[in-house]
């Protein structure tokens, strides 16, 4: 998104800007705002280097609304040759994320209708 407003977007501008700041740690692979695709490439926290996070968000819908995002996150653990092998997600953690994104979403919203 430029700075003047100006994208081609057919996804709600706000989940797709709430998107790329609440997951900005994360560096992202791929982003396509007309398809509302970001897709995150792995990340390590330095705290945890044994296991390594990737999320996909998908912005469904151009309106402003809960059903309109899905995020999913995957997880990868090594193993004790180093390998990376998939692990189990906690289910609540995608729905943490789309939480925070929706809260920021409505808060970049709520700015542009203050101004």
């Amino acid at each position: 998104m430029t700075g003047d407003g100006a994208t081609a977007t057919t996804v709600n501008r706000y989940l797709w800007a709430a998107s790329l700041e609440t997951l900005d740690f994360l560096p992202v692979n791929s982003a396509d705002p007309i398809a509302g695709l970001i897709i995150s490439d792995w990340y390590v926290n330095p705290e945890v280097p044994g296991e390594r996070f990737k999320t996909t968000v998908y912005i469904l819908d151009n309106a402003l609304r809960a059903d309109a995002l899905r995020v999913s996150v995957f997880r990868q653990e090594r193993d004790e040759l180093g390998a990376w092998i998939d692990a189990t997600v906690n289910p609540a953690t995608g729905r943490e994320i789309e939480n925070a994104i929706l809260t920021r979403a409505r808060q970049l919203r709520l700015n542009v209708i203050d101004d």
